[in-house]
């Protein structure tokens, strides 16, 4: 079986139900939280995750557009990279 994995950024003013908004989809997708780091700066919200997936049927695409979803109804900006895309952009 294959195994993807991704990193999810999370970013906005705080408020309740962010993290409960996104583990849901993630939940739904059937997509594992392997690390999680969160911050909160005075009312600024960050959560940064890595996430892996076990299944041939995942969709990456429907994820990402039900984590667009999401974020607009959190009022907040979620990014979903896969994480070989994420490493390619990000080296040095």
């Amino acid at each position: 079986m294959k195994t993807d994995r991704f990193v999810i950024t999370v970013i906005g003013v705080d408020t309740v139900g962010i993290v409960a908004g996104v583990t849901r989809i993630m939940s739904d997708f059937g997509v594992n939280i392997i690390d999680i780091r969160q911050t909160l700066m005075e009312d600024i919200f960050t959560m940064l995750m890595i996430g892996e997936v076990k299944s041939e049927n995942f969709v990456l695409k429907d994820f990402q557009e039900k984590m667009n979803e999401a974020g607009q109804e959190l009022k907040v900006e979620i990014r979903v990279q896969h994480e070989d895309v994420f490493r390619y952009m990000h080296r040095i």
